[in-house]
């Protein structure tokens, strides 16, 4: 059996790849191997399970809390709530485990699972690896009053809330912003949020209906978030995904900000607080040149790690720092998250505007981004990216090209069947020229 595990759980097209029988062997395998780490306590473990508005998580659902109850595991069944809010919740309410049934920002066939330990906190390496080692081996099965009890939490929601609102603690009166819900698990959490603070809310993509999550819209499609804010005369725009656990902006002319923008601005104004512990930020190999040189520049020390959200809270943990993200758009604030948050993002980059009276153009101007071409290459022997020896070459010929003045970076995906080709250069035509290059080699090489 290949790899279950990706850069971000399970992941792949619902009742093909991922299964409702897959669902349950993993939920009961994880429930073994989590006992076992020590993180269930004495007393009958517990666990909340949460889902984002996909149909064929309604299903999985099933699974999931099934395998769990079977292998003596409560379930409290969240419904829908984003992927921090999950994480939240599962600290929040004392759990042993967190279940988040999503497929992110993939398209509604898709879904994935996600596991969290106790404190809300995603699973690292020899966790997972332990839970594919244990899938369907024999077990001895709890019977009578031993097996898991299931039931509803009608809480959830209103409690994220007002953990988002409390974590703020300013209002936003005199904003008005334009929220991209991408039909996902935000629709309710992300207006609400922004309404309790006192901002001026216009909602778009926010009515689920389990098939039009993430369609043509959301944090992947920009393109109708900038319209609205432009045509609601709007201070801001933010964009969440299906799980809601990234954001990206878009200012009051319909300039996209992306993820290393709010991840700077966000750092200058924690440094600026006397909050950003060691003048430090944690960022992904992903991230622009210009974001690491506007760093520098502030004095601020960054930290590059491999591409994922669970391995830029590592770090931040080992570190003790209180910030870091990705380029696409996750953003972790560790004094009040265990996880990358959209809505938390976003709230944070309109409590900045709001605070010091700058709007999201200007505070965006901290870092200039260098020029950044990404191409992905599908349908490739992905597991060759880095040893192929004439791809290598082709990559490090490149490299001496650009040495001081760009970069480039090739890497597998770990959600899709997929390499994706990074390149940063001077100009955008330099840039482009370069990643065609490199992608066609990966077809010939890879394909």
């Amino acid at each position: 059996m290949g790899r279950i595990f990706g850069t971000d759980g399970v992941r792949g097209l619902a009742n093909r790849d991922l299964t409702a029988e897959l669902a349950l062997d993993l939920s009961v395998a994880a429930a073994h191997v989590l006992g076992e780490a020590g993180v269930f306590a004495d007393q009958r473990p517990t666990a909340v399970v949460a889902r984002d508005p996909r149909a064929s998580g309604e299903f999985l659902e099933a699974a999931v809390v099934a395998g769990l109850a079977s292998a003596g595991v409560d379930v409290h069944r969240l419904g829908v709530v984003p992927t921090p809010g999950a994480a939240f919740l599962t600290a929040e309410l004392a759990a042993d485990m967190g279940v988040m049934i999503s497929a992110s920002h993939n398209a509604m066939p898709d879904n994935g699972i996600k596991f969290l330990s106790r404190g809300g906190f995603k699973l690292a390496d020899d966790l997972e690896q332990a839970i594919e080692r244990r899938l369907r081996e024999p077990w001895d099965r709890p019977t009578g009053a031993a097996v898991g009890r299931l039931g509803d939490s009608h809480v959830g929601v209103g409690t994220y809330v007002r953990h988002l609102v409390d974590a703020i603690g300013t209002g936003l009166e005199g904003l008005t912003v334009v929220l991209d819900c991408a039909h996902g698990a935000a629709f309710e959490v992300g207006p609400e949020a922004f309404t309790r603070l006192g901002a001026e809310v216009v909602a778009i993509n926010a009515e689920p209906d389990g098939l039009n999550i993430n369609d043509g819209c959301g944090s992947t499609h920009l393109q109708g978030l900038q319209k609205a804010v432009v045509e609601h005369q709007a201070d801001a725009g933010f964009a969440f995904d299906g799980d809601a656990d990234r954001c990206l902006a878009v200012d009051a002319t319909g300039e996209v900000v992306d993820g290393d923008q709010i991840l700077a601005i966000l750092a200058l104004a924690s440094q600026a607080a006397g909050t950003l512990r060691a003048d430090t930020v944690v960022a992904t190999v992903m991230s622009n040149l210009g974001f690491v040189q506007a760093m520098e520049a502030a004095g601020i020390t960054v930290v590059q790690t491999a591409v994922g959200d669970r391995y830029v809270l590592e770090a931040m943990r080992a570190g003790e720092f209180v910030l870091g993200g990705e380029q696409s758009g996750h953003v972790i604030m560790s004094e009040h998250a265990t996880t990358g948050d959209g809505v938390l993002t976003a709230l944070s980059l309109a409590a900045r505007m709001a605070g010091s009276g700058r709007s999201l153009a200007e505070l965006s101007r901290v870092m200039t981004r260098l020029p950044q071409v990404l191409v992905n290459v599908p349908d490739v022997d992905k597991s060759r990216t880095e040893t192929d020896p004439v791809l290598q070459a082709e990559v490090a010929a490149a490299t001496g090209r650009l040495a001081g003045h760009g970069r480039v970076l090739l890497r597998q995906s770990g959600t899709e069947n997929l390499v994706r080709v990074m390149v940063e250069a001077p100009t955008m035509a330099q840039a482009g020229e370069v990643a065609e290059h490199l992608a066609d080699v990966v077809r010939r090489t890879l394909g």
